[in-house]
């Protein structure tokens, strides 16, 4: 709890200083599901990310000062067990979260970093159950049952830090490897060492934000320069508490899962971009079948 009202408290003394110069730079937008990749409804099956990012204008790299750029942050996920309803329904519990969040980015001796705070609250009260049952019955998909219902993560909101830091390398004219650390407290205590490389020209004057679930890259202020451009990575994580996992269920936690992914993005001109990536997530609790398989899209018009 210390750590997150330090970051808040920098946060908030650091943005009246620079408030007058901020104007929106861009918004950060990235869907994730299942159906996208392995087509199974199960485990981290759906989230969906929204960023509004403000700051001064932006000159290809984010400035030195801490609360100069801020991203103003909401996200939702539902994690589910391997069935809705009948055998496997009680492999892990039914988590529905939802998060809003202000995080900064800056740069500091060559290293990119973004820290922040979000709020993330779980269970029956953010009605991600009800969505899902909804939608579902529209496509005649398998509806939730009472039982995972009723063992679902109880009601909770959990204040939850994030700072990662990562380094561009170049390694030619239009190609960079980024390796990042990055840690989290809150909802899931985690520290995670990765490395993307991202090709392409249109990739490497952007901001780039990190999908929570997937760990891909999508960006929250870009160019309006056209072209394609791929990103490829993988991480580690050693993983703590998690909130996904009480110990009242009975699951037990992995407390070590990795992910690799690959993705591309197109940008045919100002405000209009498209995003597809991929993601092996690793298993995430003892007694998972296997991993996973998500889809991740970004669809992005400004007129």
């Amino acid at each position: 709890m210390r750590l997150i009202a330090t970051i808040c408290a920098g946060l908030m003394a650091a943005s009246p200083m620079v408030a007058q110069d901020r104007e929106t730079l861009g918004y950060g937008r990235i869907l994730t599901n299942d159906y996208f990749g392995d087509n199974q409804d199960r485990w981290r099956s759906g989230s969906y990310a929204y960023s509004i990012v403000r700051g001064p204008e932006w000159q290809g790299r984010a400035p030195t000062a801490l609360g100069a750029v801020l991203e103003y942050r909401i996200r939702s996920e539902i994690i589910a067990p391997s069935m809705l309803s009948g055998s496997g329904s009680n492999d892990r519990a039914y988590v529905g979260a939802v998060s809003a969040g202000l995080h900064t980015h800056l740069s500091r001796g060559g290293a990119d970093i973004s820290m922040g705070v979000d709020l993330v609250a779980v269970g029956p009260q953010t009605r991600l159950a009800d969505v899902q049952d909804w939608f579902h019955n529209i496509v005649s998909a398998p509806t939730i049952s009472n039982g995972v219902l009723a063992n679902q993560v109880g009601n909770t909101v959990y204040p939850t830090a994030l700072a990662e830091v990562s380094y561009a390398v170049r390694l030619g004219e239009n190609t960079s490897l980024r390796p990042f650390v990055e840690v989290q407290y809150g909802v899931e205590d985690f520290v995670r060492v990765g490395a993307d490389i991202v090709i392409g020209e249109i990739m490497q004057n952007d901001l780039w934000l990190r999908d929570g679930p997937t760990g891909q890259l999508y960006a929250g202020v870009e160019s309006d320069e056209p072209g394609t451009g791929f990103a490829i990575g993988a991480d580690y994580a050693v993983v703590g508490d998690s909130a996904y996992f009480p110990a009242s269920f009975g699951t037990q936690a992995q407390d070590e899962r990795f992910r690799v992914r690959a993705g591309v993005h197109w940008r045919l001109g100002a405000g209009i971009s498209y995003f597809y990536g991929v993601t092996y997530l690793s298993e995430e609790y003892v007694g998972q079948a296997e991993g996973q398989i998500l889809g991740s899209l970004k669809l992005n018009f400004s007129f």
